[in-house]
């Protein structure tokens, strides 16, 4: 099969003949990987071909201005959802963390003010040309993630965010409105620009915490469904696949997400509550598709090599039966992750995922 049909009979949950291969990391172990293999450092997709990765992503390219400056005195870059951001050293590498945020008690009125990316300043010429070049495998055409919580969180912070969805507070829905429907419409125009070569969308909602859900189901269903809906009937009207991504303990929304339209769920940390392989596949094999359940935060970061093979083959022992699993990591593999571990836990894809 090629890349492509692969996925797609993986989200039919269907036989492919061996499971689908996603890959995700920070820049430490991304670079150790591409210098194990003897790669440039810029040479992403050659790495991808290396692992045996199945899917691609395509996108419309910004053109418009910069909306919010970067503030260098403090080290502060500044995207142009005006989220602010600095780099945070650690022992095994680094990251960009959330500050300042500036919209933490912003009115209702200074939300519609604030200077957001607008879809008409998005080329979308290139996205036809880009399916055409990775025709072979499964096309992610998703314009952004929604990421109510986690998005709002990063300019409102999160207990704000958290307050926001507790008591409907017209200033935080308005500003997961603006957000959504920006990314909405972004979506929209890159599906329209795809000409029928998209397989997928990928939107995200962490919806847990490791023991339990992070919001009643009350509130997932006033607030984040509907939003989420407009994703999934866009979807549709595309003939297009939904995968849904959702960090920790939340597999309690997933009946829900079947009714949505969503056929694909992504993450799967294998640790948290109700989210173990076993589990999934028993409650939720057939009607969901599965992407993910190699956890980040496991052997594959703090184990042996064998530990890593022995864990990884669990993981498709339980989850190949029938089809309907995608071999990938939890998240982004961390760079605490040994390389040896990477390399083996991609080796028993292509060894032991085959059908």
């Amino acid at each position: 099969m090629t890349s492509k049909e692969r996925v797609l009979t993986t989200f039919a949950n269907q036989e492919p003949d061996r499971v689908p291969i996603n890959y995700s990391a920070n820049p430490g172990i991304d670079g150790r990987l591409k210098k194990h293999f003897g790669l440039q450092p810029n040479d992403n997709e050659g790495l991808r071909r290396v692992l045996g990765v199945d899917f691609r992503g395509v996108g419309a390219a910004y053109r418009g201005p910069k909306l919010h400056e970067n503030i260098p005195e403090r080290g502060v870059a500044v995207d142009n959802w005006g989220i602010h951001r600095r780099y945070i050293e650690h022992e095994s590498g680094g990251y960009w963390d959330y500050c300042d945020f500036p919209l933490q008690n912003a009115t209702e009125e200074e939300i519609a003010g604030w200077p957001m990316p607008s879809p008409d300043d998005y080329d979308f010429s290139g996205v036809a040309d880009a399916c055409k070049r990775n025709q072979e495998f499964a096309v992610n055409g998703s314009g952004g993630y929604g990421d109510i919580i986690n998005g709002n969180g990063m300019l409102r912070t999160m207990e704000q965010t958290l307050v926001d969805l507790i008591t409907d507070n017209p200033a935080g829905l308005l500003l997961a409105d603006r957000r959504i429907n920006i990314q909405l419409e972004i979506t929209h125009r890159v599906l329209e620009a795809s000409k029928g070569m998209v397989d997928f969308i990928w939107i995200g909602e962490d919806l847990g915490t490791q023991i339990g859900p992070m919001i009643s189901l009350d509130i997932f269903r006033r607030h984040i469904r509907p939003r989420y809906q407009k994703f999934c009937d866009l979807a549709k009207a595309y003939d297009v696949y939904v995968m849904m991504h959702s960090c920790g303990s939340s597999s309690w929304a997933y009946e829900d997400f079947i009714e949505m339209g969503i056929h694909v769920v992504d993450t799967l940390q294998p640790e948290a509550k109700d989210m173990s392989p076993e589990y999934l596949k028993k409650t939720f094999g057939g009607r969901l598709a599965f992407h993910g359940c190699i956890s980040t935060a496991g052997p594959v970061a703090n184990g042996t090599v064998q530990e890593v093979i022995e864990a990884c083959r669990n993981i498709l022992d339980i989850m190949m039966p029938s089809g309907g699993y995608c071999f990938a990591p939890t998240h982004s593999l961390q760079d605490n992750s040994p390389t040896e571990n990477v390399v083996a836990m991609y080796d028993v894809a292509h060894k032991y995922g085959k059908y």
